[in-house]
């Protein structure tokens, strides 16, 4: 892979090459992109989505946007730092075609911004409960009737390649989805590859999946723009990861490492004296000891290390990166950026912890659970509906959910995998709160 071509500024339907010498300095393409995902109704939405605590009822917990947000800031530093030492290493990248360090920054930050924009309500558990409807539950009627891998989508159904279908989808007016730069599309895919086979490597490109089958047409025309390399074999579609990728994937792993550990110890899932021990022990070599013992509340020596350790971790994903950036750009490099990390140790140790007071306290696993229930009777009530509607057999009840259906997402497709696909992208774009409004209209409950 080679540099000018990675930071391609064409967008779909684009006739002519976009050249960045070309760029207006001040609406430059690649903060464009920004503003467009930022203005979306799809990013909207995520103020009221699950990031760790279900429907939490204070005010400093954080939600989907307000993670997304603190993801892209991180991911903005990372971007400009690298395109500092990238632009010293390839002088040709900014004296012929113009190229500064904020365009890596611009481009990384917006694709970070995206990067949960797929994820349905409920959190990774949303996700899970739209599998299991599919494997376990009344979506296993299905199985026969779609291919192995239209069937794979729907069982391992994934935010990630939900929100590449939200950020290309075409639909009447909207050509293109959000019309982003190819760059941009190219860093937001962390998983460059179908759904099957599953895990063929131990890459952590191939951890996941990044497309539905019903994108797949325009995953490719990303990834032959962008010159990635394909690494599939005997017609299965996978490829190298964009260089960029592992940054935007390293601002998540930064945010949600220290900031989901921080959400913890202002709910009082974790005890402070036990959780600051172990956020010292990252920033040990920073941390202003006469400073620190001046902060007498919580909340402010919670922020003060939150704040070192994100520098700190900004600094060594850099460092990684620089170290193997020729290992990733010619695809052999196969780790997240924070698994090379001289503060590996201290990082699993946030996270177990995150994952035993956190992740499977009583309150989440409850909320967790009545997701599950929530989902199911949605998808339920959504598919027969479209259903007996595509084959002329609805009922009266049918008829109703219909018309409460959206015009934007056509679910009379003639293909019974675009129908289910689109039923359960629909209900992915639903906040926590609409999710359980409208369970309850179908329950016959009053809300």
């Amino acid at each position: 892979m080679n540099w000018e071509q990675l930071l391609s500024l064409k967008r779909f339907g684009d006739v002519n090459k976009r050249l960045r010498k070309d760029q207006d300095e001040t609406r430059l393409g690649f903060e464009v992109d920004y503003d467009r995902v930022i203005f979306s109704s799809e990013f909207r939405s995520l103020q009221d989505k699950t990031q760790v605590i279900p429907m939490s009822q204070t005010d400093f917990v954080h939600t989907r946007l307000t993670h997304s947000l603190e993801v892209s800031v991180v991911a903005r530093s990372l971007g400009r730092k690298i395109g500092e030492k990238l632009l010293v290493k390839y002088p040709a990248l900014k004296s012929e075609h113009g190229y500064l360090p904020n365009d890596f920054g611009a481009i990384v930050a917006s694709a970070a911004l995206a990067h949960d924009i797929g994820n349905p309500p409920f959190g990774h558990s949303g996700e899970k409960a739209i599998g299991e409807y599919f494997k376990t539950g009344a979506g296993l009627r299905y199985k026969d009737e779609l291919t192995p891998k239209q069937y794979q989508d729907l069982c391992d159904f994934e935010g990630n390649a939900n929100g590449f279908k939200i950020l290309t989808q075409s639909r009447q007016g909207r050509v293109g989805g959000l019309r982003l730069c190819y760059a941009t599309l190219g860093a937001f895919i962390k998983y460059p590859k179908e759904s099957l086979p599953k895990k063929p490597t131990q890459q952590v490109s191939d951890k996941k999946y990044g497309f539905f089958q019903s994108e797949k047409d325009a995953f490719l025309d990303v990834a032959q723009e962008l010159g990635l390399v394909a690494s599939g074999t005997s017609g299965d579609i996978s490829f190298k990861r964009h260089p960029l990728a592992f940054l935007v994937e390293a601002a998540d792993d930064i945010c949600y490492t220290i900031i989901d550990f921080e959400d913890g110890i202002n709910l009082g899932l974790i005890e402070e004296e036990f959780a600051l021990e172990y956020l010292i022990k990252l920033v040990k070599e920073v941390i202003d000891i006469n400073k620190y013992h001046q902060l007498n509340n919580t909340q402010d020596r919670i922020s003060y290390l939150r704040a070192l350790a994100i520098n700190t971790l900004i600094n060594e994903a850099i460092s990684v990166f620089e170290a193997n950036e020729e290992a990733i750009l010619n695809g052999t490099f196969g780790i997240s950026l924070l698994d090379k990390s001289k503060y590996e140790a201290q990082i699993n140790d946030i996270i177990k912890i995150s994952i035993d007071k956190i992740y499977q306290s009583p309150e989440v696993l409850d909320k967790e659970i009545s997701g599950y229930a929530v989902i199911s009777k949605l998808l339920d009530t959504y598919i027969l509906a479209v259903n007996n509607g595509y084959n002329h057999n609805a009922s009266s009840y049918d008829k109703l959910i219909l018309k409460i259906l959206p015009k934007t997402i056509n679910f009379n497709e003639d293909d019974l995998y675009l129908r289910l696909l689109n039923v359960c992208h629909y209900v992915s774009l639903f906040s926590d709160s609409q999710a359980i409004l409208t369970f309850r209209k179908f329950s016959g409950k009053h809300y």
